[in-house]
C-alpha cells in the first residue's frame, strides 16, 4: 500500500492525502494547494504523508 500512496501522491496529490488520511483538513488544504498550482500541492503532500 505504501507504494500506491506514494505513485497516487505524485500523480493527484489530494488523492494521495485522502488515501493515507481521509477527508480532512489535510486533504482539504492539499486540494486548494493543487489547484492553484501543482507544485505547491504536491509539496504539502508529500510532506503530510511522509514528514
Amino acid at each position: 500500500m505504501p507504494i500506491i500512496t506514494l505513485i497516487a501522491t505524485i500523480i493527484i496529490p489530494p488523492l494521495g492525502v485522502a488515501l493515507k488520511h481521509g477527508l480532512g483538513q489535510q486533504f482539504l488544504i492539499s486540494l486548494i494547494l493543487t489547484l492553484i498550482f501543482y507544485l505547491p500541492g504536491l509539496i504539502y503532500s508529500l510532506y503530510v504523508n511522509y514528514g
